[in-house]
């Protein structure tokens, strides 16, 4: 049985930063991007083909690169302090497809073929938790 991909989790004091160490990657993306204090966009990712959004994770400009440059989705893990290939330990692996950059630089899209679950639970989605929605739609 494989063992799931580590989460993400939320922000700790005394959590490792990425690696600060020259970019390899592409000067022009370099300039686009705006990232947090610790030198993170958020990383919303879907399956290419349905555009089901499967999860958000973080990347560093070093974890983009890799990404761009393998096609295999690559991440800055806050929680462990080092990158992880999304699938390495759990078999469930996501081909990139595509990848953009939002309109702030701020986040990027990424468009994989999910192989398995993406959720760290075994879920296909992280998204998988309904909230109700009580207010009045009105168009």
């Amino acid at each position: 049985m494989s063992v799931p991909d580590e989460p993400v989790t939320g922000d700790h004091p005394d959590q490792p930063a990425p690696p600060d160490r020259p970019s390899r990657l592409d000067p022009a993306i370099v300039a686009r991007l705006r990232r947090t204090p610790d030198g993170l966009v958020a990383a919303v990712v879907r399956q290419h083909d349905s555009g089901e959004v499967l999860m958000v994770a973080w990347m560093d400009d070093e974890a983009l690169h890799r990404t761009l440059t393998t096609g295999r989705a690559t991440y800055w893990s806050r929680s462990r302090g080092e990158y992880w290939v999304k699938g390495a330990t759990s078999g469930h692996h996501q081909y990139v497809r595509s990848v953009a950059l939002d309109c702030d630089g701020d986040a990027v899209l990424v468009s994989v073929d999910q192989v398995g679950a993406a959720c760290h639970t075994g879920q296909r989605t992280c998204f998988f938790t309904e909230l109700p929605v009580t207010g009045e739609v009105t168009s």
